[in-house]
């Protein structure tokens, strides 16, 4: 692949895994938010193990492209 095409698509990758940082931070809050006020939080949980799950394919991704990069 083109390195220019790898380097547009590893500033992709890491605005992907910034907003991903983002929403897991949030989600966390609003968790945490939910449970202090006596709230059933599972269904949060549950969307917040999809974020995480997410966050770590971003992740991977970035590292993948910087590998392409490296070679």
């Amino acid at each position: 692949m083109d390195r220019a095409i790898l380097v547009e698509h590893l500033n992709q990758a890491r605005r992907h895994a910034a907003m991903g940082e983002h929403h897991l931070a949030r989600q966390e809050q609003l968790i945490a938010e939910l449970d202090q006020d006596g709230h059933d939080t599972a269904a949060a949980m549950s969307v917040l193990a999809t974020l995480r799950r997410t966050q770590e394919l971003h992740e991977l991704d970035v590292k993948r492209l910087l590998g392409e990069l490296a070679k």
